[in-house]
Formats: C-alpha cells, structure tokens, sequence
C-alpha cells in the first residue's frame, strides 16, 4: 500500500518503542518475552495501514499479533489506530517481509496473513509474489509444524497462481472461498483494500492453506 510521505514519520514511529520494535533481530526466538507470555504469534506481512490486524488483535486477545511494513508513512498511520487502541498483543515491525528468518526463529510462528498483496502480474517478477516458492520456504522455516497461510485478494490471476504454488509446494488446501463476502464465513475483518475493492463490486478471494507436518514423517 503506497501513500504520500507523510513527513515526521520515521520519528513518529521511533518515539513509540513499546508498540514498534527497533531492535526485532534482539527477539529472534524471544518474542514470547516482549510479549510477556507464550500465546500463539501470528503475523501479518505487508500490513499497510492496519485496519485488519488491529481489528484482529481487538477481537482475539488470546493470540499475539506482529505487522510487518516496509513503507514509514503507511507503518506511521496503522501506528495511529494502535496508540489509539491499546493493545497489548500487537507490535509492530518496521522491516523488510522477505528478510523473516533474521527475524524469527525456526518453527517460533503459529500463523502467516497475506493480504492483498502486490501481484506482480508479469512473468519475469514470479520470484517477487509473496506465495512463490522461494517466500514458501522462509514461511515454512518461521511457522510451526503443520502451521498456516491465510491469504485474501481481489486480483483472480494472483489466486489462481497461489493456489498452484501452494500445491506443487505440498500445501494442504484447507479452505477456499471464490467469493468471500457472499460466502457464510463469519468473523472477516477487512482491510483497507478489502473495503475499496469490495464496494465497487469486486470479487474477494480467500485461501487458507497448511504446510506439511515433516516432523511426522
């Protein structure tokens, strides 16, 4: 997600350390103590402006929740709703999504969200999409075993192509939903894109998709 530089924004989130992390590489394998317990960890990579994982995070305080942004300006707004809310089970990572295993140790993430995420259409940028192969391996390494990928788009090409990447990877399709908002699924929290592209009339697409437990074979 890409907004205007908002000015002020890298001291905005260096101020608040309790909510951003400045030092995530210090918590490899550690984030149950900044957390102050050993809840479940699910993170969400790309989080934009934050309206889903604060929204997650509000409704289940049994989980701990981490967001991770690239962009200062959007990292800086959902940082806002956080101030704002409160909550003790979501911090915030203002790093680089596919850099996860200097973040996290092996098997230390329950859960992985992708939300609308860039679908690099052309064919020469596959190893950008954030469900190739290569971002696959990472997420397998951080996620406990056996552990899962929800992912949501508006963009059916980018589904198709994840859909067939979690396969050929082994991947369990656990559920999949061709039109989510017409769906009976319950407890849906939306993202800002979500929002948008839903009230133009758009399709939402939704995947839950589990990894092989290895430690089983």
């Amino acid at each position: 997600m890409r907004v205007r530089n908002r000015p002020g924004a890298a001291e905005m989130l260096a101020a608040r350390p309790e909510y951003v992390v400045p030092d995530p590489e210090a918590f490899k394998g550690r984030w149950s103590e900044r957390f102050g317990n050993d809840h479940p960890i699910h993170i969400e990579i790309g989080m934009g402006k934050g309206q889903f994982i604060t929204g997650m995070a509000a409704a289940h305080p049994e989980i701990n929740y981490i967001g991770i942004e690239m962009q200062a300006s959007v990292l800086s707004l959902a940082l806002d709703k956080l101030v704002e809310l409160e909550l003790p089970n979501l911090q915030l990572l203002h790093v680089d999504g596919s850099d996860l295993t200097n973040y996290f140790a092996d098997s230390e993430i329950d859960q992985i969200y992708l939300n609308f995420s860039d679908p690099w259409p052309k064919t020469k940028h596959e190893k950008r999409r954030l469900t190739s192969p290569s971002f696959l391996a990472v997420d397998e390494t951080i996620l406990r075993p056996a552990g899962e990928i929800h992912f949501k788009t508006d963009n059916q090409g980018l589904f198709e192509y994840s859909l067939s990447s979690f396969s050929k990877y082994g991947m369990v399709l656990e559920q999949v939903w061709l039109d989510l908002h017409e769906s009976t699924f319950e407890g849906n929290i939306m993202t800002e894109y979500e929002e948008k592209f839903s009230n133009k009339g758009q399709r939402i697409y939704r995947v839950e998709a589990r990894f092989q437990d290895k430690t089983k074979k």
